[in-house]
């Protein structure tokens, strides 16, 4: 059984520990004892949110580790995929991607969209998805006793390169907008994502000697 904890990593474990440790402080915990307030301390709510972002920011980098596991096309790279898609995703989570001149791809739910997933890339045999410039803004972070609470949104740059079976290489550029809830019991998911192509090439296959 794919156990999808492993792809944390020992920041983000740590981030959540010390989210914990955080919110058994007073806000005074923070104050340096000689001096009034300072940018040198942060306040509990400023660490609170430096851990989201850190939390948020790493949804999308599992994103692209799962995709590129679905497009390996084997059962079990598949599966890991989709194992991803379920922690990362609400359940219902609506998710699209555009790209001009082409209708949208959508669908509802992690499941939903592994399957549209996996159909895309059934005709490559390597993909490579690379995030970056990563922006977080956090609306509300996470309080006790209020299962409402926890709301961000989040863009992503994206470069992918897609690799053929006819060795024709086809590179994807784009920017993903999400919308991004805080579930009780499980963390930071992403329930809307929108993938908009923003340019793109065909490559040829090289030339042989």
């Amino acid at each position: 059984m794919y156990d999808s904890s492993r792809f944390l990593s020992a920041a983000l474990l740590s981030g959540m520990a010390l989210t914990a440790a955080l919110s058994l402080l007073p806000p005074t915990a923070f104050a340096n004892p000689n001096e009034g307030p300072s940018a040198m301390y942060p306040s509990q709510q400023e660490v609170a949110a430096t851990v989201a972002r850190q939390d948020i920011e790493y949804l999308r980098r599992m994103y692209g580790h799962a995709t590129d596991m679905i497009g390996q096309n084997t059962p079990e790279a598949i599966a890991e995929g989709l194992a991803i898609y379920q922690r990362i995703f609400t359940a219902d989570a609506h998710i699209s991607a555009h790209s001009p001149g082409a209708p949208p791809l959508t669908a509802a739910g992690p499941e939903g969209w592994a399957e549209v997933v996996e159909t895309a890339l059934s005709k490559f045999k390597a993909t490579q998805h690379l995030i970056g410039s990563q922006l977080v803004t956090i609306e509300s972070l996470p309080e006790a006793g209020d299962p409402d609470s926890g709301r961000a949104s989040m863009s992503s740059h994206l470069h992918a390169w897609h690799h053929g079976h006819d060795d024709i290489l086809d590179i994807f550029i784009g920017i993903y907008h999400d919308k991004v809830r805080y579930v009780p019991g499980t963390g930071w998911q992403i329930a809307e994502m929108e993938l908009l192509r923003i340019s793109g090439e065909i490559r040829p296959p090289l030339a042989q000697p």
